[in-house]
């Protein structure tokens, strides 16, 4: 009867075994807004990989334990830059739990252990128009037309 049960208890690990894999996955999605305009193109990217986006727009992208950099331009706005940070994900101590280490070297593979925002906010700043080069004023003479 022991033997079953041990048996039953290392079955469910192994099954268990990346739970943050199983239950997030490796990719995820996010939006990209660029206040205070709309379609800006985007590129996002990170060790895993480049995604382009149109503001505002979903993309799924992939985990990473490193943040994930995203650059904007857009005709009459000055390009605009973010870092967005990875964070940890907490559906990793399930497999301190139930699927051990094999479990979290799993989630660390496959970056699952990783999230972002769900919403990314890149500000952009209008150009300013620059003003119109003027002509230099004529300058007075004091001469006299001659007779």
């Amino acid at each position: 009867m022991k033997l079953i049960a041990i048996a039953a208890v290392a079955a469910a690990g192994v099954a268990l075994s990346g739970c943050a894999t199983i239950v997030t996955g490796s990719t995820q999605s996010v939006t990209v807004n660029t206040p205070p305009t709309t379609g800006a193109d985007c590129i996002l990217s990170s060790s895993e990989g480049t995604w382009n986006v149109s503001s505002p727009g979903t993309v799924s992208i992939s985990k990473t334990k490193h943040d994930v950099n995203v650059h904007c331009t857009k005709a009459g706005y000055q390009d605009a830059n973010a870092a967005v940070p990875s964070g940890f994900q907490a559906w990793t101590l399930g497999n301190l739990i139930l699927g051990g280490i094999p479990g979290l070297v799993i989630d660390l593979a496959t970056g699952a252990t990783n999230v972002y925002p769900s919403e990314i906010s890149v500000p952009m700043t209008q150009k300013t128009a620059a003003a119109p080069e003027q002509a230099p004023a004529p300058v007075a003479s004091n001469a006299q037309p001659a007779s």
